[in-house]
């Protein structure tokens, strides 16, 4: 055989083999299930771009981006809406997910009963904030995941953070919370919208925005005798589990030393940089602090760590060391 006739050959055969690989791959492709199928639900949170949202995406509740679509749909359908804000590192918004919005029961109930928002806060700080603030002025205290319950037209008349799925530890059952609040709107419409207008006016006032005041003395006084009474003499910190390294506070009591020469403010700062600095909240392999420790002796962290806090710890751990 000739090198022309050989060429000729090889490119034949190789022309058939790629004939015969195309319709094989179209065949496959054909049969191959698509990524959605491989989930038994899929909501319109698989549009989205968020990490977050993306998350959620095939939860069996029927989950809504913050937008229009949404509320028109909660005024048309007259539904209470339930707002979910979380953040793709968040421990206790994962936590939610698994035992509630994965659960099939009260997916139902969310769905009957309710429009359901999901939002990351890293993507609406704006809407975050504007809710958070609500949610601490009704119960005192924050956090994430925030679960805001709201009328159609977005006033709150009701919220917390991380609920469980049944009652524990003192907390109501999510489920439970649901359909008690299903009977409310449907029964005591005129307490909620009553509750959801104050709530809405007094956000919107000067009075619901931190009163400002001049930094005396006295308000010095306060905040130490404050951190004084929380503080943990054995462990250090302030309060009980989980504990937060809070280093502004740290700060302030060191300048709170500084100002008025109070040695047991120095102490609290030793105390609990100390024990920070060698407890499990400390990353002792790779560096750098956790979020915080999910006990009162520092041992055991949530595996988290925040730059924010890495940077203001890095401060309070020199301005002490330049001090002792």
């Amino acid at each position: 055989m000739t090198k022309k006739g050989f060429n000729k050959v090889v490119i034949t055969f190789a022309a058939v083999v790629l004939i015969i690989m195309t319709v094989k791959a179209a065949k496959w492709a054909k049969n191959m299930p698509t990524v959605t199928a491989l989930h038994k639900h899929t909501n319109r949170l698989i549009k989205e771009s968020s990490p977050y949202l993306l998350q959620h995406a095939h939860n069996p509740v029927d989950w809504y981006p913050w937008g229009g679509e949404a509320f028109e749909r909660a005024k048309k359908e007259d539904k209470p809406i339930f707002l979910s804000v979380g953040y793709s590192t968040c421990h206790w918004c994962h936590v939610m997910e698994r035992e509630s919005f994965e659960n099939e029961q009260i997916a139902e109930i969310m769905n009957e009963h309710f429009i359901s928002i999901k939002v990351d806060r890293e993507q609406r700080p704006d809407v975050d904030q504007i809710y958070m603030n609500a949610v601490q002025l009704m119960t005192g205290s924050g956090g994430w995941p925030l679960s805001v319950f709201l009328t159609p037209d977005g006033k709150p008349f009701y919220g917390g953070t991380y609920f469980p799925p049944k009652d524990i530890y003192g907390r109501p059952g999510f489920e439970r919370l649901l359909l008690s609040i299903a009977d409310a709107w449907k029964n005591r419409r005129q307490e909620l919208g009553d509750s959801a207008g104050k709530l809405s006016k007094f956000l919107e006032s000067p009075t619901g925005r931190p009163e400002k005041k001049k930094l005396s003395p006295e308000m010095l006084r306060s905040a130490f005798d404050y951190f004084q009474d929380t503080f943990d003499a054995v462990n250090g910190g302030f309060g009980i589990a989980p504990k937060f390294p809070q280093p502004t506070n740290l700060s302030m009591l060191l300048c709170y030393w500084y100002r008025t020469g109070d040695e047991q403010a120095l102490e609290m700062v030793e105390k609990t940089l100390d024990a920070m600095g060698e407890g499990g909240i400390y990353d002792h392999i790779g560096g750098g602090f956790h979020r915080y420790a999910t006990d009162t002796q520092w041992l055991v962290p949530h595996f988290e760590k925040m730059l924010y806090d890495q940077a203001l710890l890095g401060k309070v751990y020199l301005q002490a060391y330049q001090i002792t």
